[in-house]
């Protein structure tokens, strides 16, 4: 039997690779912001993008801006685990920013748009997907238009993709509900999904 006050990660050292996903607005990186201030033992993996920068983001940070040019140069010399063209922006993972983490030895947290998820799902099949929803529908809408970023042309087409989004809930191994004003219950409903997958009798184990 363990002794009293053991680390039960001790006993199953393999980092997690943990994947957030969810439809554009749900507030991952709202999540993202709040797991960083509770917990400095992650490796949270930046997200690339050739989107401008916003005026509450910080390079380096929030995300890694590259420019359209420098983005697509990367994609041809295949610097990328994965990437997509979202709303007219690309998106994408650097592979040394999973690589670093998982040697880290630290779980490692990464954000991607749902078609970023299932290419994980495909390459790294032990990872742990987690899906954020919001409330409902009116919910979703208002947190987009409060955002001060989107037009009605962004707007529509989010619409018309959401549903698609919705569908490869299936693909994910857990769904948090990230309701309006209750951001502290999501993020402690994520650190539980943490401290299960470290408590398995069996755990994952990320080949890379």
């Amino acid at each position: 039997m363990p002794e009293p006050g053991v680390d039960f990660k001790l006993l199953h050292p393999e980092p997690l690779l943990v994947v957030i996903s969810g439809p554009s607005g749900v507030g991952k990186d709202a999540v993202l912001r709040e797991l960083k201030l509770r917990r400095k033992d992650l490796h949270f993996v930046l997200t690339a993008t050739s989107r401008p920068e916003r005026a509450e983001e910080v390079e380096g940070v929030d995300y890694i801006f590259l420019t359209r040019e420098e983005f697509e140069r990367r994609i041809a010399s295949g610097e990328f685990i994965e990437y997509a063209n979202v709303y007219q922006d690309y998106k994408g993972c650097l592979r040394s920013q999973v690589t670093d983490a998982l040697d880290s030895g630290r779980d490692a947290i990464l954000r991607v748009d749902y078609q970023g998820a299932l290419t994980y799902r495909r390459l790294f099949p032990e990872a742990v997907l987690i899906f954020l929803v919001p409330e409902n529908a009116e919910d979703w809408l208002n947190r987009l238009k409060n955002r001060g970023s989107e037009t009605e042309e962004s707007l529509r087409i989010r619409l018309g993709t959401i549903s698609e989004e919705l569908k490869s809930v299936d693909s994910f191994d857990y769904v948090v509900c990230n309701e309006y004003g209750k951001l502290t219950e999501a993020v402690d409903e994520i650190e539980d999904i943490l401290r299960v997958e470290h408590l398995k009798v069996h755990p994952r184990k990320i080949e890379y």
